[in-house]
């Protein structure tokens, strides 16, 4: 992590809401190397590290009140949202407080049915409406962000080009109708989308449709995974660590390109070091008014 990041000043303790992966370790080793000392809410059935050297509690997904009680008692001033869920809460699942149910009941129905972004935003309203600071993982670790150009050894080559511009143009239409981040395009067309599965399961997709011929000899292809265009930056952007690297070569993918400034690179020394090693580009972009010369 850059040595001059700081912790954002507010009052209170800050909060960590967990959910699947490493992202939300990461994230607090970071605050922890800045001097906070991070009280992590694991989501119950999706956190899944060992939470032993911190201060914690588990929280049941939709239990409101429960996550309300935890952050009066514990005095958090801003939490940060990072990890994956897996499952949306159900109708018996959710607890409401006064404070959610003044957030409207619009975000109450997001939180149940809502795509992934507008569920996002949903969450950061009812967690400002209980008093705290919602905060991007990336003020916690600004060296999460991906920065413009190539990030390792290899850059894209000029037969790459019409696969970047191919697929970065599906992951913003994509994100338009908020469904996902992530394309892949191979031989200059669209060859998958990111949905619910996730990127590891697009590539699978690939590396299948690949391996029974689907996909043109020769055609290499490239991940792209940009944010949302109407995306809160504080919950959920894309992202990529070392197994996104070892899939996509697993799926014959020259590269990766990612939004620069808006996507993280999670475990980024072991991240390039793998791209480095199976000869794939990670490249960052900047997605709007891009041109084939700054591909």
């Amino acid at each position: 992590m850059s040595a001059a990041a700081s912790v954002p000043s507010f009052p209170g303790r800050l909060a960590i809401l967990a959910g699947r992966g490493r992202f939300p370790l990461i994230v607090a080793r970071a605050a922890r190397e800045q001097a906070s000392d991070p009280f992590i809410l694991a989501i119950e059935g999706e956190a899944d590290q060992d939470w032993t050297d911190f201060d914690h509690a588990q929280v049941p997904i939709g239990n409101l009140a429960e996550v309300s009680a935890l952050l009066r008692r514990e005095q958090i001033g801003a939490v940060v949202m990072a990890g994956g869920i897996a499952r949306r809460p159900r109708l018996a699942d959710i607890r409401p407080t006064w404070a959610s149910l003044r957030a409207a009941p619009s975000a109450l129905k997001a939180l149940l049915s809502g795509g992934d972004d507008s569920v996002l935003r949903a969450a950061i309203r009812v967690l400002e409406n209980h008093g705290v600071r919602v905060l991007g993982a990336q003020e916690i670790a600004p060296g999460l962000l991906g920065a413009e150009g190539p990030l390792g050894r290899h850059g894209p080559r000029a037969a790459d080009r019409s696969d970047m511009t191919a697929a970065i143009d599906a992951a913003l239409a994509l994100g338009r109708l908020d469904i996902g981040q992530g394309a892949v395009s191979a031989g200059g067309r669209v060859v998958a989308l990111e949905g619910l599965e996730g990127t590891d399961a697009m590539l699978a997709r690939v590396a299948e449709l690949r391996a029974n011929g689907r996909l043109r000899t020769g055609a290499r292809g490239v991940l792209a995974k940009m944010c949302k265009p109407t995306q809160d930056e504080r919950a959920d952007l894309p992202s990529i660590g070392p197994e996104t690297v070892i899939n996509a070569h697993a799926a014959g993918l020259a590269g990766i390109a990612l939004e620069a400034g808006r996507s993280l690179v999670l475990d980024r020394d072991e991240a390039i070091a793998e791209a480095d090693r199976l000869g794939l580009f990670v490249t960052g972009i900047i997605p709007f008014g891009y041109t084939k010369d700054t591909l």
